[in-house]
């Protein structure tokens, strides 16, 4: 069945229903592809005709007030000439693909002298009968398949499907260097929707280490045009990425959302993991008007271990939400997650992380501890850690907590002939620097622990 996704098709079905949506979709349903890609673009367009932007009446969304997003008329990012200025290019990484306003820059990457069973670049590296396998599969919570989680705006990114960052890892291949996958935004005199995409698949007893990047590209580096300021650029990152962690498999992943302070990012990430495989995820979340991440995982065998480390920064009127959900389906699984908020003057920061263990997945290993720390007596912070057990042969625990900087902790760094303004930096920089030192690239974590400071010292 052919799905017309022409404007006026589109306008018709959607216009009484979320004019906002409308606009995006007429936006960026315009790229064709051919075959099977096209088919879940058309299928895609179809979910999303019958679907409106959430808003606070959604329980999922009651505390992320999309309202300013929908103030703001996008268009589709045009493409820019762009020289790789050399903060964002990392040392320590062999491999890199760069993506300006989410299309391809082969002529920024480096996928050069690949080591044997490794594929980096775009989806055409892949065979087709892979991608399809792989690429913008239902991602499933219930055993029974009954519970598909899609979402609006992973539904938008399909209908845009174009460029994806595809890295694939065959059997048994150890990837010794981190795999860098560089998203630049660079807005004009209007703004900008980007929809980067990540296709990320390691095979059994394979092994890799990832850094996802997200960041604002400079005015002096564009050729031939000046954009606004760094810090006043308004851009909508629109973002997903799958990662498949087939049987025994290992993958590091870092996510580093570095965003203007004028800038909107939604993004899912969604996991598979297959049975004795292990995912870290090391996630830092740093500017943005609004920002949301869903992260999904999905236990598909038994005895995986998954981690999860998260640290967002932020402050003026800055909202920040994660929402994570963790599905335990087979037995002895082990979950670990921290997530931690800095949050200062009216800043409002958000975290839901669920657990899910049903009857099945008995000697289940699962805890999750969401800290706060506020910086200003008008921050805020709403957070949910929730567990959901059927299981009767588990250890699992949850927590939270909301602090400001201690009093006594500021003394006595004070005593030592430390300043208080230095005290203070001091007891941030300590709280942050539990997750960004689990980064594996000591130049990143350099640039992330000064650019925490610098935010959280004005």
């Amino acid at each position: 069945m052919n799905i017309d996704v022409s404007p006026s098709s589109i306008s018709n079905s959607l216009l009484n229903r979320d004019a906002f949506l409308t606009g995006l979709l007429n936006q960026v349903s315009a790229s064709e592809k051919s075959g099977w890609v096209q088919q879940i673009k058309n299928d895609a367009v179809k979910w999303v005709r019958h679907s409106v932007i959430p808003n606070t009446r959604d329980e999922e969304w009651r505390f992320t007030d999309l309202s300013p997003l929908k103030e703001v008329s996008f268009n589709v990012g045009t493409i820019h000439e762009l020289s790789l200025p050399d903060d964002f290019a990392l040392p320590e990484v062999a491999h890199r693909l760069v993506f300006v306003n989410g299309v391809f820059a082969a002529n920024l990457s480096d996928t050069e002298n690949l080591p044997a069973g490794l594929k980096v670049g775009n989806l055409d590296v892949l065979d087709d009968d892979v991608a399809q396998e792989y690429l913008a599969q239902p991602f499933y919570f219930a055993q029974d398949k009954s519970e598909v989680t899609r979402d609006v705006f992973t539904a938008l990114n399909t209908v845009g499907l174009n460029d994806v960052a595809v890295v694939w890892v065959g059997k048994n291949v150890v990837v010794e260097n981190p795999i860098h996958l560089l998203f630049i935004s660079v807005a004009g005199e209007s703004a900008i929707i980007s929809q980067p995409r990540c296709l990320v698949i390691a095979e059994s007893n394979s092994q890799v280490s990832l850094i996802e990047e997200y960041v604002t590209g400079i005015g002096e580096y564009l050729t031939g045009k000046m954009p606004v300021p760094q810090e006043e650029q308004v851009y909508f990152n629109n973002s997903v990425t799958e990662i498949w962690v087939n049987e025994n498999a290992q993958v590091n992943h870092n996510r580093i959302v570095l965003e203007s302070n004028a800038a909107f990012h939604i993004s899912k990430t969604a996991v598979t993991q297959a049975r004795y495989s292990r995912y870290t995820c090391n996630t830092v979340t740093i500017g943005g008007k609004i920002s949301r991440h869903n992260l999904e995982i999905l236990q598909t065998g038994e005895q995986t271990e998954t981690t999860l480390n998260g640290l967002t920064v932020i402050g003026d009127k800055q909202l920040a939400d994660t929402h994570s959900a963790i599905s335990l389906n087979h037995p002895h699984g082990v979950s670990k997650q921290l997530h931690k908020c800095i949050i200062g003057d009216r800043a409002h920061g958000v975290f839901n992380g669920k657990i899910f263990v049903p009857k099945p997945a008995q000697l289940t290993d699962a805890a999750q501890l969401n800290r706060n720390l506020l910086l200003s007596s008008k921050a805020r912070v709403d957070t949910k850690p929730q567990l959901e057990i059927t299981a009767d042969n588990v250890k699992c625990a949850h927590g939270a907590t909301v602090s400001q900087l201690e009093d006594d902790e500021i003394f006595y760094l004070q005593s030592r002939g430390i300043d208080e303004t230095d005290a203070r930096k001091l007891l941030v920089n300590a709280f942050a620097a539990e997750i960004i030192n689990l980064i594996p690239v000591s130049s990143l974590r350099e640039k992330l622990l000064k650019t925490v400071v610098a935010l959280t010292s004005k």
